[in-house]
């Protein structure tokens, strides 16, 4: 498939009828450090702004995208069309529902796409630290309602491992439960480590035996020009992952 401005589409080998796309800043109408495709109503950009980002990317989509509120949780929630619009506490959505967009959005934070072998079912994660050492890549998986080596995913820009410096109590968090997760954090500075957010997503999917693993190697933090980071401007906007089934 191809998308407009530069957008990423996953390469990973996916069933022709899994489509989806993760926006970048290019494309949309807002202006200074929200520019220009910021999809989020949270950091202060003006609201008819965000509006008119998220109309030029449903004209992308099969049907209007379903915008979770995200906590950094685990929760993933099942989406058809039935589901009403009224707004989502979750941070992942998944669907077997064809035409049903599943979204995230994120600014550091990973954007973890999930597609079964099949092309039956998808889901997008936001997988940030906390909810990734909480278990919510796990949560997806088991809501795929497939076996592990039948799943593909794809990890989306996320801060990279020379960007994301974290104190010790980030290292624990993922030791408590995998103590092999060691390996993706490199001394830093006393108490400070630089953590892999993408070596770390590797684990927890292969954990739940997912070992087709595409994409990574972006950093949102260094990469201004091309993404939105949290941690560079807190006031940052949002990129949005979109993935259905036609």
């Amino acid at each position: 498939m191809s998308v407009p401005h530069g957008w990423l589409v996953p390469d990973w080998p996916a069933p022709a009828r899994v489509r989806a796309f993760v926006t970048t800043r290019a494309g949309g109408v807002s202006e200074g450090e929200h520019a220009s495709m910021n999809l989020g109503l949270s950091s202060g950009d003006r609201a008819e702004h965000v509006e008119r980002n998220r109309a030029i990317v449903r004209a992308e989509l099969p049907a209007d995208p379903r915008y979770a509120r995200q906590v950094h949780g685990i929760d993933v929630a099942e989406i058809d069309a039935s589901v009403p619009m009224a707004v989502i506490t979750a941070d992942g959505a998944v669907t077997g529902s064809p035409g049903t967009v599943a979204t995230v959005l994120t600014a550091d934070c990973m954007p973890l796409l999930l597609a079964d072998r099949a092309g039956t079912r998808v889901a997008a994660v936001h997988a940030g630290w906390r909810g990734m050492a909480a278990g919510v890549i796990e949560s997806a998986v088991d809501a795929m309602r497939v076996d592990g080596p039948e799943v593909l995913a794809w990890m989306g820009p996320t801060i990279g491992p020379d960007a994301f410096e974290v104190g010790a109590e980030v290292r624990e968090a993922f030791m408590a439960r995998d103590t092999g997760a060691a390996e993706a954090f490199r001394a830093h500075t006393p108490g400070k480590f630089m953590a892999d957010l993408y070596r770390l997503a590797r684990r927890r999917l292969a954990a739940r035996g997912v070992h087709a693993v595409y994409g990574g190697g972006f950093c949102t933090f260094n990469e201004r020009e091309r993404f939105f980071s949290y941690r560079r401007a807190q006031k940052s906007g949002r990129m949005g992952a979109f993935i259905w089934v036609e």
